[in-house]
């Protein structure tokens, strides 16, 4: 709840406009029972604000499913509750927890190769046309093909624009093999050499330079008794932590029963963030997407309409992938998550956004029919 700086405190909050003062967010504080009761709060002064929506946001933020791994114990996020506690304070209770599972998650890091890439902008009319010419001209130009060769077209452009950026679409090229050469100087090369000779109103957002390295994330998985476990004190003292006696294999958990559907009735075609929010992120080469509203009736429509076909349909970009949704009633939340969608992760920079973090308003600006009793 309180990793990731001021995210439970307003920051990066689909309804921002809400928060009253976002200049110097607090960051946000757990007061914890000994009972496991939790208070999520801020310092008295501070910017941002605590709400129940902040922290459903910064909760869904972290987690895949209803099952929540740690070394000591595994949490059971279906069963926490949040409350509001009085202001810029949000109660956590109920809490149930589990044995952990046998294993710890490690991270493993090599090396995955070696990058570049090229955006070239394309002004005005005929932009397939000129995208199609500068492809085929540097695929041409090229010595020898990269193990990958990936091109994007971003139709920023609009018709009979006002500005010239705004009549520009951007045509990205990324390379990436195993062999710095590969990526290096012929590429840049042959990218530079179209200058002249290409489309008209030739231009690109930067030269093209050198390949740069990067790097490829994978969860890996050692035994749990295997890993020294220390507690340090306040004075320097340490003491050991036996590993746990009861441990129990993380298993996905079955989807609770639906909550009973809206009648049916009048509708209105309107961006789904007009009642729900949403936050996604990076889960190494996978992504989620966690999206809520506010309201018992908005989640007994939202349970019901934002199914894995329909974020399909709304997110074209994950219709090849495969997709999980969890459902989490007491937060009135789903939880989707998209493999794949980062290729190798983030370092591999698989799309625009390497790390998903604009994926949930994306999702959040997609139309469909919202029943319209749900609109205010």
């Amino acid at each position: 709840m309180i990793e990731c700086g001021t995210q439970a405190t307003g920051g990066n909050y689909s309804f921002f406009g809400e928060i009253p003062d976002l200049a110097r967010p607090g960051f946000p504080i757990a007061e914890i029972a000994a009972d496991g009761s939790s208070v999520i709060t801020k310092h008295t002064g501070t910017g941002g604000q605590v709400s129940v929506g902040t922290v459903t946001a910064q909760l869904l933020y972290e987690i895949t499913g209803a099952r929540y791994a740690n070394p000591d114990v595994t949490l059971r996020v279906d069963s926490l509750q949040l409350s509001s506690d009085g202001d810029d304070r949000v109660r956590i209770s109920g809490v149930a927890g589990e044995a952990p599972p046998p294993t710890l998650k490690v991270s493993c890091n090599s090396i995955g190769g070696f990058r570049n890439a090229a955006t070239f902008v394309l002004t005005g009319l005929d932009i397939e046309a000129k995208a199609a010419l500068v492809r085929s001209q540097l695929e041409a130009g090229l010595k020898a093909r990269p193990a990958e060769l990936v091109w994007t077209l971003a139709r920023t452009d609009h018709p009979d624009a006002d500005t010239e950026e705004a009549a520009s679409a951007l045509l990205h090229c990324v390379v990436r093999d195993p062999d710095p050469n590969m990526v290096g100087r012929q590429f840049s090369s042959a990218g530079v050499e179209l200058a002249l000779a290409s489309y008209p109103g030739f231009t690109t957002t930067a030269p093209p330079g050198e390949g740069q390295i990067y790097g490829v994330f994978v969860p890996g998985y050692v035994d749990a008794t295997e890993v020294p476990h220390i507690a340090v004190h306040a004075d320097g003292t340490r003491v050991g932590i036996e590993p746990a006696a009861e441990t129990q294999p993380l298993a996905p958990v079955s989807d609770p029963d639906l909550p009973e559907a809206l009648p049916a009735g009048s509708t209105r075609r309107a961006p789904l963030g007009t009642i729900a929010g949403a936050r996604s992120g990076d889960k190494g080469g996978s992504a989620n997407v966690g999206v809520w509203v506010r309201t018992d009736e908005q989640w007994r429509w939202l349970a019901h309409t934002l199914t894995v076909d329909k974020l399909r349909e709304l997110l074209p970009e994950t219709a090849d992938l495969p997709v999980t949704r969890h459902l989490l009633p007491n937060l009135r939340a789903v939880n989707f998550v998209i493999e794949g969608i980062l290729g190798q992760g983030v370092a591999y920079q698989a799309r625009f956004d390497p790390q998903a973090k604009g994926l949930g308003e994306w999702l959040r600006s997609r139309h469909l029919d919202i029943a319209e009793e749900l609109i205010k």
